[in-house]
């Protein structure tokens, strides 16, 4: 399914479908720690009902499953939840995964302990959801924002990658991450109230097949080009790979999170 939003690479539609065996393959690339800031803080744990936004292949209920929480994920790519469902059931993981948009959501009142959006918050018509999201969730339940994203003023190898994506995808707004708090709008504080947040850098190792799937799998590649693009992309990109970076590398990241509760 096509996504266009003029605040997103200039309107350019794009579709998470498209890369999902990409995704599926190249972007389970989150750290231990990453997962363990969530658990430190007693979230997503023991039978707590958590809804994941955005699930994409699944990533987050998949890594986390074994904490103990029930997940439900939910995504707008048909495509992406039938990965994340096969991905699942290799593992013999019972997770719940529908194949629909944040905005159209239904679940009854209070059906959650705690939502979760992992690389996907910005894309949501928050007009509209906010309130679903409180609603669906129990009093004093919790959103959990989580982001991660390469620092490319500060890594060579992410800065020449990135270069390249921007040959082929002029309008790609996906460049130039540097470290700061999540963007919440300002509707988010009708029904929650920042509990906190929290920044730090993390390494994220890679070989240049896997930097270069992870590369290929971005919404500036993948969800949006044509395939002769993509394929003249990875070629490109791959021989740039071996010119300057080892077989095996380490890229540097930050990543972030926002802790919410709903009020009342």
């Amino acid at each position: 399914m096509d996504i266009k939003d003029t605040r997103i690479d200039g309107g350019k539609p794009f579709d998470w479908g498209r890369t999902s065996s990409d995704y599926a393959k190249y972007r389970d690339i989150y750290p231990p720690v990453f997962y363990q800031k969530i658990v430190d803080r007693g979230l997503c744990v023991n039978g707590q009902r958590i809804l994941d936004l955005g699930t994409g292949t699944g990533v987050l209920p998949r890594n986390m499953y074994a904490f103990g929480a029930d997940w439900t994920g939910a995504d707008i790519a048909g495509n992406q939840i039938i990965e994340a469902k096969r991905l699942a059931a290799e593992r013999d993981m019972h997770i719940n995964f529908i194949a629909k948009s944040t905005e159209q959501l239904d679940f009854p009142a209070g059906s959650f302990d705690g939502i979760t959006a992992c690389q996907c918050f910005w894309y949501f018509d928050h007009e509209n959801v906010m309130p679903k999201l409180a609603e669906m969730l129990k009093n004093n339940g919790f959103l959990l924002i989580l982001y991660m994203a390469w620092l490319s003023y500060e890594d060579p190898i992410a800065h020449a990658s990135e270069e390249l994506i921007l040959r082929y995808n002029p309008d790609w707004t996906g460049k130039g991450e540097t470290r700061k708090p999540i963007w919440i709008p300002d509707v988010t504080y009708q029904y929650f109230e920042i509990v906190e947040h929290e920044e730090y850098d993390v390494n994220v190792h890679f070989t240049r097949e896997s930097w270069n799937g992870r590369m290929k799998a971005c919404r500036g590649i993948g969800a949006s080009l044509p395939p002769e693009q993509i394929t003249a992309f990875e070629q490109e990109h791959l021989a740039l790979l071996n010119e300057i970076a080892p077989p095996e590398f380490d890229v540097l990241h930050y990543a972030a999170l926002a802790l919410l509760r709903k009020k009342g």
